[in-house]
């Protein structure tokens, strides 16, 4: 008998608890988000106008924390002074109003896709030129509303964010872009933006630019103070660094190359008019040309920069090569050519005098030796001098003026575009090394 009651006893039990299990299976947590929604957000239960109050429910300055995630900066124009950068933007606050009842824990938060149902900070972005929102496939937006009454709102935009630079040192510079966020209508007595605690902006891994290279970025605040009051404001400034491969590739050897290409008419005779006129025409064209195309990429700024500072110079080089052959070709031609014919004249008496003697002394010499007939020795032959046979390669003074222009210009020219590399290097790095 006691064994059968012990049998019912557990059966029931184990009826109970299935029971118990089949209406907790029937419970549609879908119906109680809406019944939760209903409740905290119904018509007469919340007013969206009304900002949240402060921490602890006091009447303090509602609390805004923010992050980013920046998602690919599309482009950086050096001539608009711009950039474009996607990003998932995300802030979080607590608004005491909805509050709910988390059943037991089952409840993780509340979603939401219209963002007019719920109080949102006014906040806006200050130096943005353009910018837009992402439907496809649907709104890339949520809000998120937890039992404790905070509010997570996410969306994925796309902005076009002016970036004043300072090109002094351009293409060895680098540049400092900024992504500033604040208060449109609310000041710091109704509403303070912070940056979120731990790691507020990220950057995605792998981030590629076409010429520049993302060193670092600075989360900072910016308050503003006008006549209506003061206004909360959160600013993360990017550095750029100008990837210089690009431009040494594309600017600066093609330049040395035109450079020593225009030395080449120094070592032309100067008779070929013809070749060093058209050498000396086209390098300066081409020259001029790439000018041109580096100036049309950059905007008209009122200072020097780095780069007008090494296609000037080298444009004065190539100018100047041409400058010598017309120099060349005019003293060939006029009366710098020409000799006084008084000093030409004395030179050669002189020399007249000098032959003479040495060969009055060479024959004494020859007659003394020929009157002993005992010493029997002949003359060493003289070797010929190898620096005096180097030097009559060049010009001398009984060259024309003409030639040794050129040969002045073979050795000047290059000495001088090595120096200006050295000061031109040296003076740009350093600076480069000071700014970072």
């Amino acid at each position: 008998m006691g064994t059968g009651h012990y049998f019912w006893a557990l059966f029931y039990f184990a009826s109970l608890c299935s029971a118990s299990l089949a209406n907790n299976a029937k419970i549609n947590f879908r119906e109680k988000e809406k019944k939760v929604l209903d409740q905290i957000l119904g018509a007469g239960k919340y007013d969206a106008r009304i900002r949240p109050s402060g921490i602890n429910g006091t009447d303090g300055p509602a609390i805004v924390r923010i992050n980013l995630f920046v998602r690919s900066i599309m482009t950086i124009s050096d001539i608009k002074m711009e950039y474009s950068v996607q990003l998932t933007f995300r802030e979080q606050w607590t608004d005491e109003r909805l509050k709910f009842d988390d059943i037991q824990g089952r409840l993780k938060y509340l979603t939401l896709t219209e963002a007019n149902r719920v109080w949102m900070p006014d906040l806006f972005f200050s130096n943005e030129k353009e910018g837009h929102f992402h439907n496809i496939i649907m709104p890339n937006v949520y809000i998120r509303i937890f039992p404790n009454g905070s509010v997570l709102y996410s969306i994925r935009i796309s902005l076009t964010l002016a970036c004043p630079m300072n090109l002094k040192l351009y293409p060895l510079d680098r540049q400092i872009c900024s992504l500033r966020m604040a208060s449109y209508g609310w000041t710091t007595n109704d509403l303070v933006f912070l940056w979120k605690e731990g790691d507020p902006v990220q950057v995605v891994k792998n981030l590629h630019l076409p010429r520049f290279t993302l060193e670092k970025f600075l989360t900072d605040y910016c308050n503003s103070k006008t006549n209506t009051g003061e206004y909360s404001c959160l600013k993360v400034d990017l550095l750029f660094k100008r990837e210089f491969s690009y431009y040494l590739i594309q600017i600066y050897i093609p330049c040395c190359m035109l450079v020593i290409v225009s030395w080449v008419s120094f070592w032309l005779d100067q008779g070929a008019v013809p070749a060093r006129v058209s050498l000396g025409v086209t390098t300066l064209l081409t020259m001029a040309t790439q000018t041109s195309g580096i100036n049309a990429s950059l905007p008209p700024v009122s200072y020097t920069k780095a780069i007008d500072v090494w296609t000037g110079v080298c444009l004065t080089f190539v100018f100047g090569a041409l400058l010598e052959f017309a120099l060349v070709n005019y003293a060939s031609r006029s009366g710098l050519n020409k000799p006084n014919r008084a000093a030409d004249m004395h030179k050669e008496n002189l020399k007249k005098k000098r032959r003479d003697l040495e060969q009055a002394s060479l024959d004494a010499a020859s007659d003394l030796l020929d009157t002993d007939s005992n010493a029997t020795f002949a003359m060493p032959p003289k070797r010929p001098n190898c620096c005096k046979t180097w030097l009559s390669k060049f010009p001398t003074r009984q060259c024309s003026r003409s030639k040794r222009i050129d040969v002045i210009s073979r050795i000047t020219f290059p000495l001088v575009f090595a120096l200006f590399n050295l000061v031109y290097w040296s003076t740009y790095l350093f600076r480069e090394e000071e700014d970072e």
